[in-house]
């Protein structure tokens, strides 16, 4: 049974987070994001089966747009690699939909740690597409694109759910990687003001965060 829902595409999945309560308005300091004004839980998404697997299609959707361009902007992969631990359960659901193999990174606790660094089957040379849930200074998908790439296999591009816009395309770009978001913190506010879901008070201190925090990228 498909989801039935007023909007499409990334302004679905704007609804959906914001049904969801996964998005909050406040002062955040998580991890390396300080002094946010929102806070977004984009794992609430696992708590809804129909809305997972909606979006294991819009990433199946964006793929093939991407690969299907005259000048793609994608690389053809074999493989799909969920980062840990929030872009599991979205590259499971991808890969349920996708018919696409699944492979993880799994840093070892220690080093007497007997499980295996990457869980799955691959072989090297083969191409794996990273995706992962939320996105702020990239350091996650970076940390998870060394890892398959020591082990032989080709990183180059991420699908994220949501770009916070703090820089991280650019420090992607940098480690050679394109960086393909589903929906961007600037498109989901300007949705949420635009349906009266927030105030403009709230509107304008994402605006200034982002524009702090290199939200041009």
């Amino acid at each position: 049974m498909r989801i039935h829902e007023p909007d499409s595409g990334n302004l679905w999945l704007a609804r959906i987070l914001w049904d969801s309560g996964a998005i909050q308005f406040g002062e955040f300091n998580i991890g390396t994001t300080m002094r946010s004004p929102v806070y977004i839980n984009t794992r609430l998404v696992i708590s809804n089966p129909r809305a997972l697997r909606r979006v294991g299609e819009l990433i199946a959707e964006q793929t093939r747009t991407l690969s299907g361009m005259l000048r793609p902007s994608i690389d053809p992969f074999e493989v799909v690699a969920g980062v840990p631990i929030g872009g599991l359960h979205l590259a499971t659901a991808y890969s349920l939909i996708a018919d696409v193999p699944m492979i993880y990174p799994h840093p070892r606790a220690s080093e007497h740690d007997i499980y295996p660094e990457i869980e799955g089957v691959y072989f090297p040379g083969q191409t794996v597409l990273l995706i992962d849930d939320l996105i702020t200074g990239g350091s996650s998908i970076i940390q998870s694109g060394a890892m398959l790439r020591e082990a032989g296999l080709n990183v180059q591009d991420a699908v994220v759910l949501l770009d916070r816009q703090a820089g991280a395309g650019a420090r992607l770009r940098a480690d050679g990687i394109r960086l393909h978001p589903l929906l961007k913190l600037e498109t989901l506010v300007n949705y949420l003001v635009a349906h009266e879901l927030i105030t403009q008070a709230q509107y304008a201190q994402c605006l200034t965060y982002m524009e702090q925090t290199g939200g041009g990228d």
